[in-house]
């Protein structure tokens, strides 16, 4: 079933599929970019761009020279995107299954490389399968940060890839993905439906199952940076789904020994205003937002992923973990003076 299931993504992908424009429904379609990356996508080959299926933005902050693993990377748009952000030290890695679209990403590496002004190319793509990253020679602990875009949801087995993601990535790496989700188990006899898993529907993980799934892995806490409800637009289809509703979703969780619930040490982070492009203020998720200099007060989890990852050096966290004061309070002011409930501390994991 699992190999019938990867043969049929593999045609829709390669052969039914000639552009984004073929697609039946708007779960593959990405309804905003950063103004820093539109400048970075208008330089990227048309080819490239109209072969492109994605449900949201799966580029997190700060990635110069890191080592980005692209799972299921299609034509190589956000490989080429993230080429350009990790600069000439850095390197990409796109992994697909499907033979078409790794066509379309490798004959234009030499053409992006000139295009960004490196004197040799800081990208690959290789054929492989998310569920086993080894068939990609992907090494243990050899990653700083996976992405993926509307690409896990197409697995034939989660809890295998996932496994493979936390694998490969290194002791404080990072994991961005924008997927489908549901708000229900999806039934069985959706997923063989050609057309609905290929239009990243009947392959979506509950939400519910995608946290236990993490939990099993160790990963006892994951922040939602985006989310929006998607609206199919096509009638066959929302019949056959019914009143399943499905949300794209950006998530990022990282490699970390992180608490299962929001714990009270008394720390405070501040945002240094030192990460490219970011110099007013830093993102971690949608209801942690820390303005440039503005101390806030933060749980332990949220402490140790702006300590104990690449992101540690942008931001000062005072305090320690050697006095506890219970669960995080969640309506709990900033350590500021200022009234401005932007930066709210809260973690909601």
């Amino acid at each position: 079933m699992e190999q019938q299931i990867q043969e049929q993504v593999q045609d829709y992908y390669g052969t039914q599929l000639a552009s984004s424009q073929d697609l039946k429904t708007n779960a593959c379609c990405t309804t905003d970019v950063p103004a820093a990356h539109k400048k970075i996508l208008a330089t990227l080959e048309a080819e490239v761009l109209e072969k492109y299926y994605g449900c949201g933005v799966c580029v997190p902050a700060a990635v110069q020279g890191c080592t980005v693993l692209d799972l299921g990377s299609g034509s190589g748009r956000d490989a080429y995107l993230l080429s350009s952000l990790v600069g000439e030290q850095g390197h990409v890695i796109g992994v697909d299954m499907t033979d078409e679209q790794l066509a379309v990403a490798r004959r234009h590496v030499q053409t992006h490389t000139e295009r960004f002004g490196y004197a040799r190319p800081n990208v690959e793509f290789r054929k492989g399968y998310i569920e086993n990253l080894a068939s990609a020679a992907i090494a243990d602990n050899s990653v700083d940060v996976v992405v993926s875009n509307c690409v896990l949801n197409l697995s034939t087995d989660k809890a295998a890839t996932y496994r493979e993601i936390f694998r490969v990535l290194k002791p404080g790496g990072e994991l961005y993905i924008s997927d489908v989700f549901a708000d229900r188990r999806v039934p069985e006899a959706l997923r063989h439906d050609p057309v609905l898993y290929g239009e990243c529907l009947s392959g979506a993980l509950y939400i519910e199952d995608f946290r236990r799934l993490l939990r099993d892995l160790g990963i006892r806490d994951y922040r939602l940076t985006e989310q929006r409800q998607l609206t199919i637009n096509n009638e066959e289809i929302e019949r056959k789904v019914g009143n399943i509703k499905f949300y794209s979703m950006t998530v990022r969780a990282f490699k970390l020994d992180l608490e299962d619930q929001c714990e009270d040490y008394g720390q405070v982070a501040t945002y240094l205003g030192a990460a490219p492009d970011e110099p007013h203020g830093f993102r971690l998720d949608d209801h942690h937002y820390f303005e440039t200099g503005r101390p806030v007060l933060v749980c332990g989890n949220t402490a140790d992923m702006l300590t104990y990852t690449r992101y540690g050096q942008y931001f000062r966290v005072d305090g320690s973990k050697e006095r506890h004061f219970g669960l995080f309070d969640c309506s709990s002011p900033t350590a500021s003076t200022s009234s401005s409930t932007e930066a709210a501390s809260s973690c909601g994991c």
